[in-house]
């Protein structure tokens, strides 16, 4: 059996939070490059908990090295769920997230398992914590227009998305296809801002009792170990797994094949740059990235940040991190 640690034991995790029997939600969060998943699968091995991926690329089969998922020893080793759901060329939304993440959660919950969401996509977090804001369903006929519209003129949905909703245009970087498409969309269907849904909703709420702890690093160590993540996924195939995707007729207009890593080097093997210029521009572009989910991550209320560096040893992370769950629950127990 598995060993159980502090966190959440028996029937006090639930209680000491005052929400549900049961022990509460963990959530990991970070930028990309962090070293969520070192610390996760170390934190669920020592507390006896599954893993629940909350990152919106590893949810795609045969995107592998460039998402960074959990090896076999690792899935081995702690349970993880929420990983190869769909293959590249088949939809997937933050709606679809929500629903499978929460039957997982409520499977997890009923068998006494403790979940420990890990994650760095933020709307996919917010997703599964406080839930999505109404709107209609995904209409075939009005993505199919502007998406030939987008392929005969690069660049004019972004640009209808400042017009409709400039607050979405300000939170939506312009590469993100598939969330400007979205908010896009919305308005074409209602006459009503994605912006405005999403103010009305609030995300005030959490669903689920919740204890959500952070890593960051300082800038520069961060974007040297982006540096060296990049050239460990080239250096472990990479290039060739994403010419396997290519050889296999996925597009390069799917959402999966826009994610940082495929999107530059499918270029490079198209011939529209060398392949030294692609793997340039993974790195910066995963730095940029990181900067955004940063930004992100700094509204999100009663987040508690685990502050690491270089020389940061694994055990006083895992510490500190139990320090940050036991504090949570104490000031959930106060507001009582």
């Amino acid at each position: 059996m598995r060993p159980k640690g502090r966190w959440g034991e028996g029937e006090s995790g639930g209680e000491r939070l005052g929400i549900f029997p049961g022990p509460p939600i963990m959530c990991l969060v970070g930028p990309t490059g962090v070293g969520k998943s070192e610390v996760a699968l170390a934190f669920a091995d020592r507390v006896g908990a599954d893993i629940v991926c909350a990152d919106s690329r590893q949810v795609y089969r045969g995107l592998d090295i460039g998402t960074a998922k959990p090896s076999a020893a690792d899935r081995r080793r702690v349970p993880h769920h929420m990983f190869d759901l769909v293959d590249p060329d088949e939809p997937f939304s933050a709606g679809r997230y929500e629903r499978e993440a929460a039957v997982c959660l409520d499977a997890l919950h009923a068998r006494g398992a403790r979940p420990l969401v890990v994650g760095g996509t933020g709307l996919y977090l917010r997703a599964l914590v406080w839930g999505l804001c109404p709107g209609p369903q995904a209409d075939a006929r009005v993505r199919d227009q502007w998406l030939a519209r987008e392929r005969e003129a690069p660049g004019v949905l972004y640009r209808r998305l400042t017009e409709i909703d400039p607050i979405a245009a300000a939170a939506i970087h312009p590469n993100d296809l598939s969330k400007i498409l979205r908010a896009v969309e919305v308005h074409a269907l209602t006459g009503v801002p994605l912006s405005a849904l999403q103010t009305g909703h609030g995300f005030r709420s959490p669903r689920y009792p919740v204890v959500m702890v952070g890593l960051r690093r300082r800038r520069d160590d961060l974007c040297r170990r982006i540096d060296a993540r990049v050239d460990a996924m080239v250096a472990d195939g990479l290039i060739d797994e994403v010419e396997g995707l290519v050889r296999r007729g996925v597009s390069e207009d799917l959402p999966a094949m826009r994610a940082v890593g495929y999107r530059q080097l499918v270029g490079a093997l198209a011939g529209r740059c060398a392949v030294d210029e692609a793997i340039r521009l993974i790195k910066r572009d995963t730095r940029r990235y990181a900067k955004r989910q940063m930004t992100w991550f700094g509204a999100v209320p009663d987040l508690r940040w685990i502050d690491l560096d270089a020389d940061t040893a694994l055990d006083a992370t895992l510490e500190r991190l139990m320090a940050c769950v036991d504090e949570s629950a104490a000031v959930a127990l106060n507001r009582r």
